[in-house]
């Protein structure tokens, strides 16, 4: 039965230019350079400027992989934009990244699941693809994380950093198996249970103030390793596929010791793994785009591959792509 099919047919990034090192967060905050590698694998993280928005971050990712797909706004039918730090409550950052590219028709909107956020917007514009309301889409993950962090919490600001990352999805047709081209499956999970492990302690209707992150770091990793590896299990199954069939595991890039945890329960090699949080921290819906344009530039996916990417977020908020590249 043939169907529609999300193939990935450009990818981009965009990291601020201002870097702060751990040795320059002993200046700021009670920690060591020893502490945060040890506990994170972080070793730097990107900020973005004063005068930057998550718009301008969002724009430059989508224009280089509009680029890298060699086509223009004007052939985009649809903007899923991910973030958790939008420019402003309201409208989306979508809509002012799609005014800056020059695309007049179709749709723009954000969706907002925390570090799960840019599966849930590629898993949403898959489904447009599928159902034949878009034949390209732009999927972006954009966050100054910044922005909410308590610069005086040692446990929190040392982990994130601030970037964008982008793809653009194009309709091909395919016969429906596990063979084709493009995007599988996604599988997507939350549990509103666990609103207290991870979650900002302000907001408009609750505080009217933007309120700063708050983590249950124990809590989290034990949750995130359990739940990252069942969904991706879930997404092999799913497809009739094994561990053994993986070739490059792109996971949401929040702790070292989460990915290896997770890698090691789902018993994949590491050399399939992306790795990115030693430069990037924690960039939260922007993470796995992030580290998916890097293994493409760097030439570790090839045509055919079968590619997991996987993310979990506050909320709980989980979930899992399958792409066969």
């Amino acid at each position: 039965m043939t169907m529609f099919r999300s193939v990935v047919s450009g990818c981009g990034s965009y990291l601020p230019e201002k870097v702060i090192t751990n040795k320059q967060m002993e200046d700021i905050v009670d920690t060591t350079d020893e502490w945060i590698i040890e506990r994170t694998g972080i070793r730097q993280r990107h900020i973005a400027a004063d005068d930057e928005l998550t718009s301008d971050l969002a724009i430059k990712a989508a224009q280089r992989a509009l680029e890298d797909a060699k086509i223009s706004a004007k052939d985009i039918d649809l903007i899923v934009l991910a973030t958790s730090t939008p420019d402003q409550t309201f409208p989306s950052t979508a809509t002012r990244v799609q005014a800056a590219l020059g695309m007049e028709t179709g749709a723009a909107f954000d969706v907002q699941a925390v570090c799960s956020g840019f599966i849930y917007a590629l898993a949403t514009a898959d489904n447009f693809i599928r159902a034949g309301q878009a034949k390209n889409a732009l999927v972006i993950g954009a966050e100054t994380f910044s922005r909410i962090l308590d610069w005086e919490d040692r446990t929190t600001c040392v982990l994130f950093g601030d970037g964008a990352g982008a793809i653009v999805l194009s309709a091909e047709v395919g016969e429906g198996t596990n063979q084709d081209r493009g995007v599988l499956s996604s599988h997507l999970h939350s549990d509103g249970r666990y609103n207290d492990m991870l979650y900002v302690d302000g907001g408009v209707s609750s505080t009217k103030s933007t309120g700063y992150l708050r983590m249950k770091g124990k809590e989290v990793f034990r949750h995130a390793v359990v739940n990252l590896a069942n969904v991706v299990k879930e997404a092999l199954s799913f497809n009739n596929f094994t561990a053994d069939d993986v070739n490059m595991v792109i996971p949401h890039q929040a702790n070292k010791r989460i990915l290896d945890a997770t890698i090691r329960k789902l018993k994949i090699s590491p050399e399939k793994v992306a790795v990115t949080v030693q430069k990037h921290a924690n960039t939260s819906a922007a993470s796995i785009p992030l580290a998916l344009d890097e293994v493409v530039k760097a030439n570790r996916i090839a045509r055919g591959d079968i590619v997991v990417l996987e993310a979990m977020g506050g909320g709980f908020t989980w979930g899992a792509c399958l792409i066969r590249w």
